[in-house]
């Protein structure tokens, strides 16, 4: 069976909610996860051989924050405490200049046509790209200038 990032999210997500995700090789998901970050796009692809997608931005940049905390859990020392285990601004600039379709709405990639699913789980992938933490630890990554800054919907002017 091919590993796939929105199963796998899924799956990792699913052990987070039951408490189990120590069940897991965390070390060889993180391992496999930040290889699907692509050097060149700077975006996601879902399966190893595969074109960047827009909608990985969610589905594989949602995973780390989950290994994050699970391997922090369990003691691991080399985290980081300033930013996710992946290149944030990479993944912005993919989805900023790659992703936005003129007349509203994102895409999957380049060429293709905008729609809901990839709107949003390409912001979805752009608010994690931005923040790193949680509580009182709060660190924001924001590529360019201030007004590519997500703002929260609930958030008031």
């Amino acid at each position: 069976m091919e590993a796939h990032g929105g199963y796998t999210f899924c799956g990792m997500a699913a052990l987070v909610i039951l408490g189990k995700e120590h069940l897991l090789n965390l070390r060889s998901l993180l391992r496999w996860v930040t290889g699907r970050q692509m050097r060149f796009e700077g975006g996601f692809q879902g399966r190893c051989n595969k074109l960047v997608d827009g909608c990985y931005s969610f589905w594989q940049a949602g995973l780390l924050p989950l290994l994050h905390r699970a391997l922090h859990a369990r003691g691991d020392t080399s985290l980081g405490m300033r930013r996710w285990m992946f290149d944030q601004l990479a993944l912005q600039e993919y989805i900023l200049l790659c992703c936005q379709c003129p007349a509203g709405g994102l895409l999957d990639k380049p060429g293709k046509s905008r729609d809901f699913y990839h709107t949003c789980y390409c912001l979805s992938g752009l608010a994690i790209a931005q923040h790193f933490g949680s509580g009182d630890l709060h660190q924001e990554v924001v590529l360019g200038v201030p007004e590519n800054r997500l703002v929260s919907a609930g958030a008031k002017p």
